[in-house]
């Protein structure tokens, strides 16, 4: 399944729930930092969302409880894909040479980043 961008304000609101696990929309506004939004527009979020796939939902009367359908991972893999493809060319030389120049690492992430570079390379296959 071909997944769709969010946009920041549902990022924030899956973030919560995929925090939550599932969760009523007065249960995410009151997890939303203030100024918090009105109920009318997270529930609206919330709906959006599930229109693209990312949510379900559970109906206890006229409530509904929502989760996710969508793994954090998976939707982490593709904003990373998505970054990687649009902004660095598919070249994960040229993102880490970004991070590295603009000061987002220092030397002990990157020494971190070699642990792991080694580990995978290391691994019988």
């Amino acid at each position: 399944m071909e997944l769709k961008d969010l946009t920041k304000a549902e990022e924030q609101i899956m973030q919560i729930l995929w925090q939550l696990e599932k969760g009523f929309v007065k249960e995410v506004v009151d997890l939303l930092p203030e100024p918090k939004p009105a109920y009318n527009t997270v529930s609206t979020i919330i709906r959006i969302l599930e229109s693209k796939g990312f949510l379900g939902h559970e109906a206890f009367g006229k409530s509904h409880q929502y989760y996710p359908l969508i793994s954090k991972e998976d939707y982490k893999r593709h904003a990373t894909e998505k970054l990687l493809d649009g902004y660095f060319e598919s070249s994960v030389e040229s993102m880490f040479s970004f991070f590295v120049k603009e000061e987002k690492l220092d030397l002990s992430d990157v020494d971190e980043i070699l642990k792991m570079i080694n580990k995978i390379k290391n691994r019988p296959r």
